[in-house]
């Protein structure tokens, strides 16, 4: 089994983008990383190798994200502009960053954590164990997403 520093150095960069796709704030996506690997630090000594480590990895991010959410009740939500500038603005890579992060914090929370997932390039059937579904209904949920998000794109003039 790798030890932590390995774990750490390999899936924290992930689990980050994941924490940030779920709560949309940086620092706290930093402290639920670091809440995360807590976990992993204190129970890699018990974990039983029944699943893959990242599998493992994530489902306690996705459980810390959902407490997260729980604990402050409240739904991110981040509005368009309604007069977007005459001009034309060639949006750097940090801005458009930003705008999918605001359109993944606007979608349903396991919405928010299957495209999260998605966009590590996790297998759909990893996806499935982390957020306890079926295969099949991740796949569905997975393409209503992208279709949720290509909508707010055209809308945004993203895919023009």
């Amino acid at each position: 089994m790798a030890d932590f520093e390995e774990i750490y150095a390999q899936y924290s960069p992930q689990i980050f983008r994941v924490c940030m796709g779920y709560i949309n704030d940086r620092e706290q996506a930093k402290d639920l990383v670091q809440e995360t690997f807590i976990s992993v630090w204190k129970n890699l000594p018990t974990f039983r190798n029944e699943s893959k480590i990242s599998t493992w990895i994530f489902r306690i991010a996705t459980n810390n994200c959902l407490r997260a959410l729980e604990r402050s009740k409240r739904v991110m939500t981040t509005e368009l502009p309604f007069h977007l500038p005459d001009q034309p603005h060639e949006e750097t890579q940090e801005e458009k960053l930003v705008f999918l992060y605001n359109c993944i914090a606007e979608l349903e929370e396991t919405d928010r954590i299957i495209i999260s997932l998605v966009l590590e390039d996790l297998p759909q059937a990893e996806i499935a164990a982390i957020v306890g579904l079926s295969a099949v209904n991740t796949r569905v949920k997975i393409h209503r997403v992208k279709e949720k998000l290509a909508i707010k794109f055209k809308a945004h003039g993203q895919f023009e």
